[in-house]
């Protein structure tokens, strides 16, 4: 769903219904509520007209922002509870999640982290509720990439990630006192059984040698 407010609250015509302050020319401006024509509410502070300090917006389907606004956008710290019961807390610039924030999501999985422009991007810890384990380490548009750390109850995984998935040299590190070095390779398929999915094929598993643990 969309997390962007109704239509900035400038044109007369489009105003809804507003109990509160207003300045010397009749702008809403100071503390107020209004009722939105699609039914969205928002209470707090104006500028000018536009929602700018702290405020509360409802959505008609039952999400909901509480944070801070700039000259009418999300901008700053906030939270937004999504109507699947998923939410994010954190940082905002012109509407969209920006900065460092968390997403809890409705399977209970939760990344904290860093975010470009409403996508997981930079450093972040995307914690898997189901299994338990973690990944810890580069996002690039939503998606692992670079450098990471794929961490279990009793061993932990250490290389390059490419699409979400491991790629390339790398190790497995267990609790037990030791380390697999190896590589992932790219998958390959038979001819014969048609085109493979690229997106969705597993890399394999290399393994070249054990040693005791480095650092």
């Amino acid at each position: 769903m969309s997390d962007v407010d109704s239509e900035f609250e400038d044109e007369q015509s489009k105003l809804g219904e507003y109990e509160g302050d207003r300045n010397q020319a009749g702008e809403r401006h100071g503390f107020g509520k209004a009722v939105l024509p699609n039914g969205d509410i928002y209470h707090g502070q104006y500028q000018n007209g536009k929602r700018h300090g702290h405020g509360t917006y409802r959505f008609k389907n039952g999400a909901k922002f509480v944070g801070d606004y700039y000259q009418g956008v999300k901008q700053g710290q906030g939270t937004f509870y999504y109507p699947d019961g998923s939410k994010y807390e954190g940082s905002w610039v012109e509407d969209l999640r920006h900065g460092h924030g968390v997403y809890t999501y409705p399977n209970g999985d939760i990344y904290d982290g860093e975010w470009l422009r409403h996508m997981r991007h930079g450093q972040g810890i995307y914690h898997y509720h189901e299994c338990g384990s973690k990944f810890n380490g580069t996002w690039v548009n939503g998606k692992m990439e670079a450098a990471g750390e794929l961490i279990y109850s009793n061993h932990r995984y250490k290389g390059n990630f490419t699409n979400n998935k491991p790629y390339g040299p790398g190790k497995y590190v267990f609790d037990i006192g030791c380390e697999q070095h190896g590589e992932y390779e790219a998958a390959k398929q038979d001819q014969a059984e048609g085109e493979m999915d690229e997106l969705n094929a597993l890399p394999k598993w290399i393994p070249k040698c054990t040693t005791s643990v480095t650092q």
